[in-house]
């Protein structure tokens, strides 16, 4: 157990109880931190890019199958760390299941999940699905005769570590708290963005410098959060006016490539979408269509922004398992990454979205990494002749 210290209203110190064995500074505003940027590392060089999607760590961890799905998830992720050795990895929402998460701090799962990218010294960046906050579901069999299993706090035992009894209920882990304690680690590339921009957090941008001309960016990511768990599942208005400005202030007349990460795919994917269930067919590539789009409640703006500028070449997303295509929609491609954890439902094999990005002549390709070792579904995004 440790205590963490965050500063609050005036200079005094609020302790609050956290998992790990260290002590943590939390900073009173993360977007103060210093940038961090990535980079090409030759002149024909790639950038590779492995995007991790709906890991769902912590599920059911009373059971034997939860802590067994989530070793199983361990080894998707080291499987594709090792056979495609990136140079920046993607955790693209629901990362831990909330809901199931019985502890009022869930960032031991969150560490869990990014562990095997940091012990293998690959910078990541992070946002949120809707499952990383949920409040917590409890299930209706610890009411019955067998009661709570032996995960409950008690004063014997704590499985939160903490020893007062007043730290241990199911209060759930903020996405504040979650992306402050991410960016604690040196290879984090996360942030928590404009506070104004509240409740959404992690909505940020990430520039890839250009090799050749070090001062320029070849690339912009751009990371949005499309809500879910604790506010409804969008990408508001004032987030589409913030990637609106911020896209033209970073990249004046749209020459620089950029490329836009959520969690829930927008209502335009269902515009696009195979019947589900179909094959997927041409212009369309992929390997499963096995369930329809779930997209987000409303939309109010960030596709009409997106269409109309022309530097955006493509949209991934995860949330539905069960699909992994990519399918053109006006200027640019909507993507589906793959599942890559054994938490969440769905039973067919795992895998990871890759994109490959070349500096020169620009392109994105992108492919599927299988847990198996095999890839498929490849396919080329952008291109500069």
């Amino acid at each position: 157990m440790h205590w963490a210290v965050r500063m609050g209203v005036g200079g005094v110190g609020l302790l609050i109880c956290f998992l790990s064995f260290r002590l943590i500074i939390i900073p009173g505003d993360a977007t103060r931190l210093l940038p961090k940027y990535l980079s090409f590392s030759s002149a024909n060089s790639t950038f590779r890019i492995a995007v991790f999607a709906d890991l769902h760590y912590g599920e059911n961890a009373w059971t034997d199958w939860g802590p067994l799905h989530d070793e199983n998830s361990d080894r998707v992720i080291s499987s594709v760390l090792n056979m495609e050795n990136p140079d920046f990895v993607v955790y693209l929402g629901d990362v831990i299941t909330a809901n199931n998460l019985a502890m009022p701090n869930a960032s031991n799962y969150w560490e869990m999940a990014i562990s095997p990218t940091r012990n293998k010294n690959i910078p990541w960046a992070s946002l949120f699905g809707n499952h990383d906050d949920m409040a917590f579901e409890w299930p209706e069999e610890w009411f019955g005769s067998l009661g709570v299993p032996s995960i409950q706090c008690s004063s014997s035992q704590s499985a939160t570590g903490c020893e007062q009894e007043s730290d241990c209920y199911f209060q759930g882990t903020t996405r504040a708290e979650l992306i402050e304690m991410d960016m604690q680690h040196n290879l984090s590339h996360s942030s928590y963005g404009p506070k104004s921009l509240w409740p959404s957090v992690s909505n940020y941008v990430l520039e890839i410098n250009s090799y050749m001309h070090p001062e320029l960016p070849a690339a912009f990511l751009y990371f949005l959060d499309s809500g879910g768990g604790s506010y409804p599942e969008v990408i508001s208005a004032t987030q589409a006016r913030w990637f609106q400005q911020t896209s033209a202030q970073r990249n004046p007349g749209a020459r620089i490539p950029e490329i836009v990460f959520w969690h829930i795919p927008s209502q335009a994917y269902g515009k696009i979408a195979p019947s589900p269930g179909s094959p997927i067919k041409q212009p369309c590539v992929g390997s499963i269509n096995l369930e329809a789009v779930a997209p987000q409640e409303a939309e109010y703006g960030i596709m009409d922004i997106l269409t109309n500028r022309t530097s955006v070449k493509a949209v991934i997303v995860g949330h539905n398992h069960g699909l992994d295509w990519c399918c053109p929609y006006k200027s640019l491609w909507l993507c589906f990454a793959r599942h890559t954890g054994y938490g969440g439902y769905g039973s067919w094999p795992r895998g990871a979205r890759i994109l490959e990005l070349v500096e020169e002549p620009f392109a994105v390709n992108s492919w599927i990494r299988m847990e198996d070792g095999t890839t498929h579904s490849k396919i080329t995004l952008a291109s500069k002749v």
